[in-house]
């Protein structure tokens, strides 16, 4: 789709394998660079490991929620939605490439995969399913294959009483969060919340209770998956069903394996298993994630980015334009979309 003479490396591999720390130390070897993350925590996580490196001055971080921003940064660490466009970089990195994938924010991801380019190397960080659709799509890419540090397997089914210390618990909405962290506390002693709605210092605020060990336990949504490096032995899920939007359904397997994925830490095994009323897992479904056996993604979310801003009808007209490749599939009814639409009284 969009070929280029610069360097490209996609570094891909299960969870636990160092690709978001290598990235990191690739980045400070450049001049100036843009690292793209999937979640405001995550970004504010690689944010403060590059201010202890090179300096509160040199690193901005841009999210849709907090904006730092030096005059004299030449590395800034955001959301992939809050990546600036204007700026020439040496070095662009791109986190959880796998996100092309999701129904709401793909078309954002596939939007970086094509154009997001560091003047001298730009890196894909993300899952292996991801290969066969980046070497078709992009072509030019170098591949880099990382396996994981420690060794992942299923527990079982455990209560919520009988969990052990460094247990997080995984629910899929608000309520069941709350609910699960009040029984937690109530018959472990403490547990912190982490989920994508609570504000910038709350999450903050929570992950440090978590990681300094004033409480054992975590709550959390699936945002977890998305990279969060924390010093977490098992994994439960309480539900294998969630709300995307538009129904409710079963988390494929894909999504499983990042979440699974993210108990232990470095060179310490980890394990996942269900609790409370969720249903089991299949045998088929452990082996591929214990063994990161996943299946290639074979269609990414796509919406054009040549838009033409001269009226309204004509930018209705450029955001309904259709892919030409057939691995990419529209993405419909995004909100900005929807929100137009009705402004311009069009047929939306």
């Amino acid at each position: 789709m969009q070929n280029s003479s610069k360097k490209i490396i996609a570094l891909l591999g299960p969870t636990n394998t160092g690709k978001t720390h290598d990235a990191i130390e690739k980045m400070l070897e450049f001049e100036t660079g843009i690292f793209g993350l999937p979640l405001r925590l995550l970004a504010r996580e690689v944010y403060e490991k590059c201010v202890k490196k090179i300096g509160v001055s040199k690193v901005a971080l841009i999210t849709g929620e907090e904006k730092i921003i030096p005059n004299s940064a030449d590395f800034f660490i955001c959301t992939v939605e809050s990546m600036p466009k204007d700026k020439i970089v040496d070095f662009v990195a791109i986190d959880e490439i796998q996100m092309c994938a999701d129904k709401e924010r793909g078309h954002i991801f596939t939007d970086r995969l094509f154009y997001a380019r560091g003047e001298k190397l730009t890196m894909f960080l993300g899952s292996q399913v991801m290969k066969n659709i980046i070497q078709d799509l992009v072509g030019e890419v170098e591949f880099i294959k990382k396996e994981r540090f420690s060794k992942l397997s299923f527990s079982g089914y455990k209560k919520i009483s009988r969990l052990d210390r460094k247990s997080a618990i995984i629910a899929f909405s608000i309520e069941e969060v709350y609910a699960i962290a009040e029984l937690v506390r109530r018959q472990k002693g403490g547990a912190a919340v982490i989920m994508g709605s609570l504000s910038p210092r709350t999450r903050n605020s929570q992950v440090e209770l978590y990681q300094s060990g004033d409480v054992d336990f975590l709550v959390a949504t699936d945002a977890i998956g998305m990279g969060l490096n924390m010093d977490i032995d098992e994994i439960y899920f309480s539900n294998l069903k969630k709300f995307d939007g538009k129904k409710t359904r079963r988390l494929n397997l894909v999504e499983m394996s990042q979440i699974a994925g993210r108990a232990g830490r470095y060179k310490n095994n980890g394990s996942f298993g269900t609790t409370g009323d969720c249903e089991n897992l299949n045998s088929d479904e452990i082996e591929k994630i214990e063994n990161h056996t996943l299946p290639s993604t074979k269609m990414l979310y796509w919406r054009s980015g040549n838009l033409n801003f001269e009226t309204e009808e004509k930018l209705l007209s450029s955001l309904e334009e259709k892919p030409t490749n057939k691995n990419l599939i529209r993405t419909n009814e995004s909100i900005d979309e929807i929100i137009m639409g009705m402004l311009s009284n069009s047929r939306f």
